[in-house]
Formats: C-alpha cells, structure tokens, sequence
C-alpha cells in the first residue's frame, strides 16, 4: 500500500465529482431551512450518498431530517464520522454556512470510500439537524450512536483558518412565574405580579455574576412580561442561557441560578416553574492529535503555520456532545478573503460565492486524507484514543 498514491486517488476521486458536490451545496444554500424542517437539504444528500453506494438508515430516533450513511469496507478496520449540519437561520438563510459544511463532510466520506475496500474500515455520515437550535447530535450521541466511532470530524467555514478549539457547556432555562391578576390602579393590593419575580430573577442573576468564573456567560431575555399597562401581569416568563467551559461548573452555574430564582418566587409571592427549552450542550474537548494530524495535512497543501491560528470558539456546539463519546475535532477553514462573522448577511452572500465553494471541495480533501492517515496508522489511532480517554476521565 503506498499511501501518497492513495491520497492522490481520494483527491483525483473528490474532484471528479466536484462539480455534482459544488451543485448540492449551492441548491441547499439557496433553499434555506431551520432546524428540524430540512426536508430538501436532507434529501438531496441522501441521493448523494445513496448514489456513490452508501446505505442510509433514515429517520434516526424519530427527527424525520436524520440519517446516517454507511459504507462498511470487507476489510475490518476503523470506524471514521464525518458529520453534516444543514439548518439555516431564521430570515437571513445560510449566514452560518451550513450548506458547505455538509458537503464537506459528505464529499470528504465519498472521497475516503474511493479507497476504503483497500485500506479497511467503515466510513459513516451522520446527518445532524438543528444545531442551531435543539441540536440533534445530542440525543444521538445520548443514544450512543458515536460509541464505536473511533473518531468523529466536521469542519467549519470562516473568514481564516483556525485549529479546533474549545466550546462552552450550555444549559437553556426558562422559567415562567404564575400570580394573580388585578386592575394596577384600582386593585393593586389583589395582585400578585409576576414581572416583578422576573425583574428580581435579572438582579438576582446580575448580582451573582461577580462571584463566577471568568469563562461564565449567563444571558436572557423576556419573552413574556404582560399585556397592558394598567393589568397587573399574572403571568411572565424568562429564557436564560447558562454556559462555562465545563460541563460539571455549568451544573453548578444552574443550580445557583435556579435559587435565585425561587428566591424572586418567595419574594413576590409568584408560583415558579422552570423547563429546559432547548437541549443541553456539553463543551467540546477537541482531541489534539487528530486536530494536530488535520492541521498537517493543511500545511501539506500549502497554508502556512503563520496563517493558522488558534482555536477558540465563544459558543456552545452539540458537538460538544460528540467529543465525550468519541475523539472529535472542529476546525474552521478559510473560504473568503472578506473579513464577515458568521451570522451576518455578508457571510451568508459570501458563503455562496465560487471561492467558497472550492474551499468546500479542499476542505472534503483534507478531512478524507486526515481520516486517511489515521485508518492506516494504528499508533496514530492509538495516541488519539490515548489523548480522548485521558481527557473524558480528567472532566468527570
């Protein structure tokens, strides 16, 4: 087995299909679905892979926008997770580049399957919806369907290059205060008002924040504080987000904020009840040998050490979830030379440009050669299994 040549047939076997990559990319990105309804941007990668010989298992757990895909060499090897995101944003679309991320990951696993029967394995693309909102990774990854992965990529696009990094464990909490209403001027002494318990539930939180670590973030909003000016609300609800680096402080955070919040109940006589409204987010623990094994075969192709940079993330991923199941890496990847953050309008528009579709097809390279190199060393997998069993140990 000469693995140069190898390599050059995944990228030969990558850009033969190229153009059928870059045409699924752009049909998702310009029909733009939220999470949970990417019924077209599922389907068409379904067809995709489908049609390069993958066998797909779709729904996975009841989200009707999951799949996985399967090609399973006669060879035994190692099992590689490519991952794909599809969702867009509520008005402005694909401003995140979810279009490109997952034919990143589908043409990354096409390309590897090209040479799969000769070096041995199983290669698998888990289609993930809503990861921007109820991420579907963490139920999947809750029902185990990363445990035998023995490592799990995805790639991000961005205006520069940047090592996997971090992410924050994340709680979501909503909490809705019951009192009784009454007529402000003429019955004030009748009411119980439940805005007050979500004025004190905002001092009670901006109070706390001084005494947390330097990486906690707590922010809300109110979604609902009462209907006229002269009614004392009987009702009112808040949504808070709860992060930190650490899913055990994160835990911590919640149960300091949840007491404030009973403590806003009792002093304004309100009944309080507390829900996640969306699912929890475990931190991303990037497995350094396989990010540093990704960004080698980056440099291989041409980018400098000085042009990439280090990871950082200020946000929470359902990856997160991912990375305590199986080794996992996120590196974002370069596809404009216009300085836009993700989210905006000018992302989106760039995110849909030729340049950042060609980034797409060098990006599915360089995850099918990193998946590569790590399938055909085993002390290579050895030293990333090594590296994920310390890590999930050192965060328990």
């Amino acid at each position: 087995m000469n693995p140069t040549l190898l390599k050059m047939k995944i990228s030969e076997h990558i850009q033969q299909h190229a153009e059928a990559f870059k045409a699924v990319s752009t049909y998702i990105g310009q029909n733009p679905e939220l999470g949970n309804e990417e019924y077209k941007a599922s389907t068409r990668l379904k067809q995709e892979l489908e049609s390069h010989g993958f066998r797909i298992e779709a729904p996975v757990l009841d989200i009707e926008t999951a799949f996985v895909a399967t090609y399973t060499s006669a060879k035994p090897g190692p099992i590689a997770a490519f991952m794909c995101e599809y969702d867009a944003l509520p008005e402005i679309g694909h401003a995140c580049g979810h279009h490109l991320i997952c034919m990143m990951s589908a043409g990354a696993a096409i390309g590897l399957k090209s040479v799969i029967d000769e070096i041995g394995g199983t290669i698998r693309v888990y289609g993930t919806p809503a990861e921007e909102t109820r991420g579907a990774k963490v139920p999947m990854a809750a029902a185990g369907l990363f445990d035998d992965c023995d490592f799990a990529m995805m790639a991000h696009p961005y205006y520069a290059y940047e090592e996997s990094g971090i992410s924050l464990a994340m709680d979501a909490l909503q909490f809705e205060y019951f009192g009784q209403s009454a007529h402000a001027a003429a019955s004030p002494q009748h009411g119980i008002n439940a805005l007050d318990a979500i004025l004190q539930l905002f001092n009670g939180i901006n109070a706390m924040r001084q005494q947390t670590r330097s990486d906690t973030r707590i922010h809300g909003i109110i979604n609902h504080g009462g209907v006229a000016a002269n009614v004392i609300p009987d009702y009112a609800s808040a949504q808070f987000y709860v992060r930190s680096g650490s899913r055990s402080y994160t835990n911590e955070l919640v149960e300091r904020v949840k007491q404030v919040a009973q403590g806003a109940a009792l002093q304004t006589g309100c009944r309080l009840e507390i829900s996640n409204y969306e699912y929890s987010y475990d931190e991303l623990i990037t497995n350094q040998t396989l990010s540093e094994t990704f960004t080698h075969n980056l440099m291989n192709h041409g980018i400098s050490r000085e042009e990439i940079h280090s990871g950082k993330d200020a946000g929470s991923l359902d990856l997160g979830n991912v990375s305590v199941r199986c080794p996992a890496i996120h590196p974002y990847v370069k596809i404009t030379d216009e300085k836009h953050e993700l989210h905006s309008i000018g992302f989106r528009d760039r995110a849909q440009e030729p340049q950042a579709l060609e980034a797409m097809i060098f990006t599915a390279t360089l995850l099918a050669e990193t998946a590569f190199d790590v399938m055909t060393q085993p002390d290579l997998l050895a030293r990333i299994r090594a590296e994920f069993d310390a890590n999930v140990t050192a965060s328990q």
